[in-house]
């Protein structure tokens, strides 16, 4: 790995992007001037290919899933050694989401509040409605089986690979082959992006069976 550039603020940020087209970007959470949640989506929507780490020192819940919704593929502490940052990136670029689980959990919970405050009231609305927008508009859940559901509600909670394996007592190369279908149903980059929108379609909600 070689560092190509380093930025102060999410404006010199872009630009670094747009001069060395990076493979990863790792991007505090607290940025001057343009902030890190803007910052990540416009990386992505202009660089798609590169991946970008969240760097957060408290760990806020809030926070991290406006990053995540913005697009970043996973996120590290700053209390991690550097071993972990090390894992946390050579993870991330392997197409991996590095998360902590006590903070995963939370954003999940975050994340599902949030749906459902944005649900529509109106008893003639669309079930799948999110923000006024009909999850039709999306892959339908009927495309994802069963045993991939449940993968991804594991990927939403934060577990690896191996994690989910020893919880569906399944082998790990077949939960990979279950990460790859979904990432490729879902249309999206990665396993984090994979949660995210299955979140805003309702498939992270235990209680949606079927």
């Amino acid at each position: 790995m070689e560092v190509v550039a380093e930025a102060a603020d999410g404006q010199q940020a872009l630009e670094c992007c747009r001069r060395f087209s990076p493979d990863l970007v790792v991007m505090d959470v607290r940025l001057p001037e343009v902030d890190a949640t803007e910052t990540t989506r416009t990386i992505r929507q202009e660089f798609p290919r590169t991946v970008v780490l969240v760097l957060n020192g408290y760990g806020d819940p809030d926070i991290l899933a406006d990053a995540l919704e913005a697009g970043a593929a996973g996120y590290i502490l700053k209390s991690a050694s550097p071993q972990q940052i090390t894992d946390a990136i050579g993870k991330v670029l392997e197409g991996a989401s590095p998360v902590d689980q006590e903070i995963a959990s939370e954003l999940l919970l975050r994340l599902l509040d949030k749906r459902r405050r944005e649900e529509p009231t109106s008893p003639h609305a669309p079930k799948d409605s999110v923000g006024g927008d009909h999850a039709a508009a999306a892959p339908p859940p009927a495309s994802l089986t069963r045993r991939e559901l449940d993968v991804l509600r594991l990927v939403g909670r934060g577990y690896t690979n191996s994690q989910i394996a020893r919880s569906l007592f399944v082998s790990v190369s077949t939960v990979k082959k279950h990460v790859q279908r979904i990432i490729a149903k879902l249309g999206v980059a990665d396993r984090t992006q994979a949660a995210v929108k299955a979140n805003g379609m309702g498939l992270l909600d235990d209680r949606r069976e079927g």
